[in-house]
């Protein structure tokens, strides 16, 4: 009968306990076109963000992604990614939403933060979608935008970003068709590269 409990107790412990995988504080180098920004990224601040970026870098999602909207102008403002370049990974991810994370940091100029839909004015179902922010967003914290990590050197680079094709690329044809309607319709954005957890 102890051994009955002790088993349920691993069990109970398994389901409800905190996430192994992902470690509590951990850098990802993302290489870019215009050179590489180093991230760290901190578990704490947005637990099930993490979780996705973690899982999202390891499986090697972001490698070959498109900076397809990037704003400058009027002032500076995101640069967003995270719709692959392979439009049957891109089935697999788009209905894969996450709840929200408590916003525990503002969105200040170098953290990143998932993009995602609003709803009622609330951001809602993030999936794969992120952006660095350029400049003091700060705004966006009152509207559910939990940035979990932020860029510790490189962040001259995403300044690089080409941005003059401002909100021009259609996301939805970016998940129908890849990087192949970004490279005939916008041939020069910025792409990463490579994005890799340093071990």
């Amino acid at each position: 009968e102890q051994a009955t409990c002790f088993l349920v107790l691993i069990c109970v412990m398994g389901i409800v306990g905190v996430n192994t995988a992902t470690p509590a504080e951990f850098n990802v180098i993302i290489s870019t076109t215009k050179g590489n920004l180093t991230v760290n990224v901190q578990r704490k601040w947005a637990p099930l963000g993490v979780d996705r970026f973690y899982e999202l870098v390891e499986d090697g999602y972001y490698n070959q992604n498109a900076f397809f909207r990037v704003i400058q102008s009027p002032s500076p403002f995101v640069a967003q990614w995270g719709i692959s370049g392979d439009p049957e990974i891109n089935n697999k991810w788009v209905n894969a939403t996450i709840d929200n994370d408590p916003v525990l940091i503002s969105n200040v100029r170098g953290t990143l933060t998932f993009a995602a839909e609003e709803n009622n004015g609330q951001a809602c179902c993030r999936t794969t979608q992120l952006f660095v922010n350029y400049g003091d967003n700060s705004f966006l914290d009152s509207q559910g935008f939990a940035p979990f990590a932020n860029v510790t050197a490189g962040m001259e680079y995403a300044d690089k970003f080409y941005s003059g094709y401002g909100e021009s690329p259609n996301q939805d044809l970016i998940y129908s068709e890849g990087n192949s309607y970004l490279k005939e319709n916008f041939p020069n954005l910025d792409y990463i590269i490579s994005a890799y957890v340093v071990k």
